[in-house]
């Protein structure tokens, strides 16, 4: 297999517990170099289990995590960081007392290309210009929103090969929402691949190339994001018809 059609991520047969409960039980998925790729399901599913494990937050119980072909089941997160691999989390996860611009920055700790650093600030900021206007105010005194908007800019000073995403839109205005998965389609446009945890199942699948349903810790059935719109079953549970 060359590099341009090998996975940038693999799981194969996954297992993540919580002690002696397994939350996840065995999944397998992939996602090619530059693929967005959305992760639905109900909540308890696993699915930020999941992600939190990709990231290195969680320990795999087994199974195995490959990144570029190389197994990462016990590399630390600050390292596979340094590779790439980068979390927004559930509930946004910023600095509450720090500012908007120190939050930024703290996503490029790892790195010393100063240069770039600042470039990839005026990205951001063109992809985010309320981050901008909010640059030194305190992070925990922004709209949920805003916090968000924080939260990507921050993964995305990392520069990200594969971004995780954990729930974007949760208890976001609609408005809000609309401007958030602008910018995932601009981050995937420029070829960073996603892999995509949302609530908002209609949302997720129009945007995604591929799926995977979870249940119960289980991947059931995957395909197009096209294919699972128009699946019944996948209508009936997520979709609320």
């Amino acid at each position: 297999m060359s590099d341009a059609t090998k996975p940038l991520l693999q799981l194969r047969d996954t297992k993540i517990s919580y002690g002696a409960i397994e939350a996840v039980k065995g999944i397998s998925l992939e996602l090619a170099k530059g693929e967005l790729v959305s992760l639905i399901g109900a909540n308890g599913a696993g699915k930020t289990t999941t992600l939190n494990a990709i990231a290195g937050l969680l320990p795999v119980a087994g199974g195995e995590v490959l990144y570029d072909g190389a197994k990462i089941n016990a590399l630390p997160a600050h390292k596979r960081l340094r590779q790439g691999l980068a979390l927004v989390p559930e509930g946004r996860g910023i600095f509450t007392r720090l500012t908007v611009e120190e939050n930024l920055r703290m996503g490029a700790y790892c790195r010393r290309d100063s240069d770039a650093i600042e470039a990839d600030m005026e990205r951001v900021f063109t992809m985010l210009p309320r981050v901008r206007e909010r640059l030194q105010q305190v992070a925990g005194t922004l709209s949920g929103g805003e916090q968000q908007m924080v939260a990507i800019g921050r993964a995305l000073l990392s520069r990200p090969r594969l971004l995780l995403l954990d729930e974007p839109s949760m208890g976001l205005a609609p408005l809000v929402v609309e401007k958030i998965f602008e910018v995932i389609r601009s981050v995937a446009a420029e070829g960073v691949t996603i892999l995509l945890v949302e609530q908002n199942a209609n949302l997720a699948l129009e945007f995604s190339q591929r799926a995977y349903v979870m249940e119960s810790g289980r991947i059931t059935l995957t395909g197009s994001g096209a294919d699972l719109l128009a699946d019944p079953k996948v209508r009936a549970a997520y979709l609320g018809e």
